[in-house]
């Protein structure tokens, strides 16, 4: 399995579409894959700019139509109503088990590098993003992986996002797949 992790779409089809496609060429080699979003997907919250391709309902579309395959965590931007468009649970936290390590996977507003996550033992793995940028930080032995943004990230910092693959975790650039992050599980 390859699990796709982006987070912080902040209501941007243009760069949804993106990274959908980056996973669909992985499913279309015979891989089987998982996306995971990590919260933030369509308000683009009240201090921050439209992104580039700013459509909500159509972001909604594009995920229910897939919705068997993407697991979506609650960001600090998504709300009551946001579930209301969903044909999926956009659920909290969760975990899942990786190469005898634990893969945790969190939106980064209440579980970070800074607010650790207690039940986190030496070699595993946190995904989080909320911070729109890209960022391995080791606390304690645990891996955390900031996933970056797919809608929104600040000036001169590329959107990004995460790929798990066999033993390999990578964070790449959006606009090309460059990797922007590299390292073994």
């Amino acid at each position: 399995m390859i699990l796709f992790i982006g987070s912080d779409v902040h209501g941007s089809e243009a760069n949804l579409l993106r990274f959908l496609d980056a996973s669909d060429k992985a499913m279309q080699s015979g891989e089987d894959v998982k996306c995971v979003l990590l919260g933030d997907i369509y308000n683009h919250g009240p201090r921050n700019p439209f992104p580039e391709g700013y459509a909500p309902m159509k972001a909604a579309e594009l995920l229910n139509r897939r919705k068997d395959s993407f697991s979506v965590i609650k960001g600090n931007c998504d709300s009551e109503v946001d579930q209301m468009i969903s044909e999926f649970q956009i659920k909290d936290d969760f975990c899942m088990q990786w190469m005898n390590r634990t893969l945790y996977f969190t939106h980064g507003h209440r579980h970070n590098p800074d607010l650790p996550i207690e039940e986190a033992r030496k070699g595993d793995i946190v995904f989080y993003g909320h911070f729109h940028t890209p960022k391995l930080t080791e606390v304690g032995g645990v891996r955390y992986v900031c996933v970056g943004a797919l809608g929104l990230s600040p000036e001169g910092v590329r959107r990004s996002y995460a790929v798990v693959d066999g033993s390999k975790v990578r964070v790449v650039a959006l606009d090309g797949g460059d990797t922007l992050i590299e390292f073994d599980v």
